[in-house]
């Protein structure tokens, strides 16, 4: 599954992996304008295609505002609920740091200071 839809000031790539993880890549600044765009996308992969591990790739994002924070704050919660293992990867240092501030585990977290650091 490939799919790519663009937001307001950023865009998303939706992949599956070969070992059936599901990639979601967003991309550029995530402000207010792309949270519901992106809620949609991240409550579709982990409540419909429910794969065993879903994992957003931050690598090319260099900003998010408290609404999308939040957004993957509440994946992961949600995830657990639907048994699904969400990890948050390459996050930058600043990001990953508003991430665990907001909630998120910081074992969901993976390589960070990876990203635009």
């Amino acid at each position: 599954m490939t799919e790519g839809s663009a937001m307001a000031g950023a865009t998303v790539d939706v992949d599956t992996s070969s070992d059936g993880t599901l990639v979601i890549r967003p991309r550029g600044l995530l402000d207010a304008d792309d949270a519901v765009d992106l809620r949609r996308t991240v409550v579709r992969a982990i409540r419909h295609d429910r794969p065993m591990r879903l994992v957003v790739d931050l690598r090319e994002v260099y900003g998010l505002d408290p609404i999308n924070i939040g957004t993957f704050a509440a994946a992961c919660d949600l995830g657990d609920d639907q048994h699904v293992a969400v990890f948050l990867d390459h996050p930058s240092s600043a990001i990953a740091t508003q991430l665990v501030t907001a909630g998120v585990p910081v074992h969901r977290l993976r390589h960070i200071g990876t990203g635009h650091d």
